[in-house]
């Protein structure tokens, strides 16, 4: 659900390059009501239709969508090609996007909510949320993990477990109790806070420990305490599509060929979703990604301030913070956050930097290596373009 970032060519752009693209008017910004978010108006978004298809085609993806964020809200946006290849049905810039472990980075943030709130903190342990397993854990360390190294993938416990083992006729937050419990069970890799561990698991985990501390299930929370203040009306979990239509993006294999499966059940079990199940259009997801820049820079934002230095700060000597990768980049001048996410059947990736007031999303609907390559030139092209429009 999560890729390495160290190939993409994004990395390596200097600080000013330079392209071009027409203005088109597009439709609507940024809306929604709580602190932060931008009021309801018409704009002039730019249209990256142009810079976006030569690449789609290219690589031969079904669909490819992007999306250019600033702290004010939606600047550009684009989507072109087909939401199932050999369909002829074009995708729109009103789909909705798998998101992947780019869900991690809103997790996160719902637990920043949280210990804001004074409902959690960033040291609670895994044994003071769960004490039914913590006592009987196969490694005694296991109770001792925190919040904050759950976040940070410091906890020592493994990637994934057998998720499909869990049933799903179970309520959600039994399904995650089970987690839990299932993970008490293994023996860390490494003693929580010494190693840099990826872990799906690691957020599962996490989402349960809001769940009890809060007396709702994540879903409810992120709705709640995400979506709805920021306007994020297409936001839900899952899969997209209704099955027996083509209504929205279908998903694609490495080969490009569409998956057979279509529809809310055509994703990784719901029991993971603080690690990797939501899925929204590009203009919801920039409306996360443009309070994540406003945060950032110390405008106003749905959270405290200091809430979102803890968010964006590796915790321990490594480049990753809580949901993001962090990496020193020259076009963003400096501190650039950075994530992708893959289901194995769409792809989504993310640089936000702060510094420049600008985020790139880019999103298709096939699985990696090609869309990997894909989504790499569309963020250099849509960084290459902004920063020469923006001189």
């Amino acid at each position: 659900m999560h890729l390495a970032h160290k190939r993409l060519v994004v990395g390596l752009l200097p600080a000013c390059l330079s392209a071009a693209v027409a203005w088109a008017a597009i439709g609507k910004a940024m809306e929604g009501k709580g602190a932060g978010v931008q009021k309801a108006e018409t704009v002039q978004v730019k249209d990256l239709s142009g810079i976006l298809e030569p690449i789609r085609t290219q690589h031969g993806l079904p669909a490819l969508g992007a999306a250019v964020v600033t702290g004010k809200g939606l600047e550009a946006i684009g989507v072109v090609g087909v939401r199932k290849a050999k369909t002829g049905v074009p995708a729109t810039a009103d789909d909705l996007w798998h998101l992947g472990s780019d869900t991690k980075a809103m997790t996160a943030y719902l637990i920043a909510a949280l210990v804001g709130e004074g409902k959690l903190k960033w040291e609670t342990t895994v044994g003071e949320s769960f004490p039914e397993f913590a006592a009987a854990a196969a490694s005694p360390e296991f109770k001792t993990i925190t919040l904050r190294e759950l976040l940070a993938h410091r906890s020592g416990l493994p990637g994934n477990i057998p998720w499909g083992l869990i049933p799903r006729t179970q309520e959600i937050r039994r399904q995650r109790l089970a987690a839990v419990k299932a993970a008490s069970s293994v023996k860390l890799n490494s003693a929580p806070g010494a190693k840099f561990l990826y872990s799906n698991l690691g957020y599962v985990i996490a989402g349960a420990m809001a769940e009890r501390a809060a007396g709702e299930t994540w879903e409810e929370l992120m709705k709640k305490t995400v979506f709805e203040p920021l306007g994020m009306k297409s936001a839900g979990f899952g899969g997209v599509g209704t099955p027996g239509q083509i209504d929205q993006p279908w998903g694609h294999a490495a080969n490009g060929q569409p998956v057979k499966e279509y529809g809310p059940n055509a994703d990784n079990p719901p029991v993971m979703g603080p690690a990797g199940t939501i899925h929204c259009s590009l203009a919801d997801w920039a409306r996360f990604i443009a309070d994540i820049l406003r945060g950032a820079r110390g405008e106003k934002a749905l959270l405290n301030p200091a809430l979102y230095e803890m968010l964006q700060t590796p915790a321990f000597k490594d480049n990753y913070a809580f949901g993001w990768i962090v990496v020193d980049r020259d076009w963003g001048g400096g501190k650039v956050l950075t994530h992708s996410g893959s289901n194995t059947m769409n792809l989504a990736v993310a640089w936000v930097a702060p510094l420049r007031n600008i985020a790139v999303l880019v999103v298709t609907n096939q699985g990696p290596p090609a869309s990997v390559k894909a989504c790499d030139e569309a963020a250099s092209a849509l960084i290459r373009d902004h920063l020469k429009t923006d001189k």
